[in-house]
């Protein structure tokens, strides 16, 4: 009985899985997104409570996609077992946890807006190829002949049918994954700078060992967004349309929007889930165009100061992020972005072009894979996360952290160093501070300052005696404030607090 019931088990499991494997490749045709597995992982991300997307941020950090898909698959194919053991006694009630399974998958990928009008192909195609393999392997399987010597045991038929069904869904979900990625985006010239910036300030890179660079490489630049399936934009199919409350709307493809007048600008990027001494910031060099050149053709002047008007951009995944119109056209340099630390955008990056608004939180100025921007106001449409409960004004915050050394470090007794970065975009550093324990704040030496847009680098030489000690760091902008004391985590604006770790010396 056992061996019949884990061979009803592999059957569901091996169907579901080739099924599967052949709407991937079907997707990957049609549009990736729509494939079962991301289209119902990116609804699950669209539908889950703001608390429980903080808490997989904070303990998953940038795994919490691979976690979610993961876990689509570990529910679909435990659904896929059970619909191997109903078969035993029903066909009816297999075929329905397959058609459930499959119906599900297709109404999510319909669901999302860049699936396009074949959404629900993958999805039939996931039907039909399982439902038709489970009674293929039921079959010649033997499950379900009572004068079988061994009643669910496979014959050598059986078990050649149940490895080419395994053998048959790995080559198809290979096929398919080749397929999206050849589907990479062509590469672009990126136009040279009207406004070129000199090379870096000597000694904005203090070089010291354990410090984040000044400049974070692409490679390593942090990821969050919502986005299983990084967006594959044809450069030569791009568009960007500038809309809504503006007196001349219009469209520009990328050879128009490159042939613009392209500014350099050093600009600090992070995530309003970064947690007090988080990872979710970078520091890089980006070319693009300014987008209050962009809404001069919409005919929109500087002087749209309105605190009510908002810029509603949208990514070519149907992501929406809200910003102030008022960020977009003031001197900050806001911009729609095509190049990094000297490179076209990667595509995880946003490729071709995404906005980029300094001194804002990436939730509410940072769209990737940028296609549109809609001059509307507050109370007439609201962007992905407001609806989700997050502030409209997402103002960076003075904060500071310490990258060396690690927290729970053991340090040989003697002279080390402290030392990490600060920022305050759009006020500056003007100081940083550390405290060892319970004693004195002692003043760190700063890195030079780029620009006030970007972060700065600090270090502080340390006599470590043994025991174990309490390492705090705060930071004071220019105006002369403080970094605050309270604690507050990231939702719904950002977190605060001072950033404290504990080491042991000997």
């Amino acid at each position: 009985m056992k061996v019949r019931t884990a061979t009803a088990a592999a059957c569901g499991i091996l169907a579901t899985a080739l099924g599967g494997a052949a709407a991937h490749l079907v997707a990957s045709l049609v549009s990736p997104s729509a494939s079962p597995v991301l289209a119902v992982g990116g609804q699950v991300i669209n539908l889950t409570p703001t608390p429980v997307k903080e808490w997989a941020v904070s303990t998953f950090g940038t795994a919490d996609k691979p976690i979610l898909i993961g876990s689509v698959i570990i529910v679909t194919l435990l659904l896929a077992a059970l619909a191997g053991l109903l078969r035993l006694r029903s066909r009816a009630a297999a075929v329905a946890v397959l058609v459930l399974l499959t119906a599900l998958a297709g109404a999510a990928a319909v669901l999302r807006p860049e699936t396009g009008s074949f959404a629900w192909l993958p999805a039939l195609v996931a039907a039909v190829v399982g439902v038709a393999t489970l009674e293929l392997l039921v079959s010649r399987t033997s499950l379900l002949r009572p004068d079988h010597a061994v009643p669910g045991e496979p014959t050598r038929r059986g078990v050649l049918a149940l490895g080419g069904a395994g053998v048959g869904a790995a080559a198809l979900g290979v096929g398919g994954q080749t397929l999206i990625h050849r589907r990479a985006p062509t590469t672009i010239t990126l136009p040279p700078a009207v406004d070129p910036l000199p090379p870096l300030a000597k000694g904005a890179d203090l070089g010291k060992a354990g410090i984040a660079p000044f400049v974070t490489p692409a490679k390593d630049f942090y990821r969050i967004d919502t986005a299983l399936l990084v967006p594959k934009v044809d450069p030569r199919d791009w568009s960007l349309t500038i809309d809504g409350d503006v007196p001349d709307p219009f469209t520009i493809d990328l050879d128009e929007l490159l042939a613009m007048p392209a500014v350099e600008r050093d600009i600090t990027l992070n995530c309003v889930s970064n947690p007090v001494g988080g990872p979710y910031i970078g520091n890089a060099r980006w070319l693009g165009v300014l987008t209050r050149e962009l809404f001069a053709r919409a005919g929109l002047e500087d002087d749209s100061r309105d605190p009510d008007l908002q810029v509603l951009s949208t990514s070519t995944d149907g992501m929406t992020i809200s910003t102030p119109l008022t960020a977009l056209l003031d001197d900050r340099d806001a911009l729609v972005a095509v190049g990094m630390n000297g490179e076209p955008l990667a595509a995880e990056r946003g490729f071709p072009a995404r906005l980029l608004t300094p001194r804002l939180y990436g939730f509410v100025g940072a769209t990737k894979w940028l296609t549109r921007m809609t001059v509307t106001r507050y109370d007439e449409q609201s962007a992905y996360w407001t609806e989700r409960g997050w502030a409209t004004d997402g103002t960076v915050k003075t904060q500071s952290r310490i990258d060396t050394p690690a927290p729970l470090a053991r340090l040989d007794p003697g002279r080390t160093t402290i030392g990490g970065v600060a920022w305050a975009q759009g006020r500056g550093i003007k100081k940083v501070e550390v405290r060892v324990d319970d004693g004195p704040w002692q003043r760190a030496t700063l890195g030079a300052e780029a620009d006030i847009d970007c972060w700065r680098q600090w270090f502080l030489p340390w006599d470590a005696t043994d025991g174990r000690h309490d390492l705090t760091v705060r930071a004071t902008d220019r105006t002369g404030a403080v970094q605050t004391t309270d604690t507050a985590n990231p939702f719904p604006s950002g977190a605060t607090g001072l950033h404290s770790l504990a080491v042991t010396v000997g």
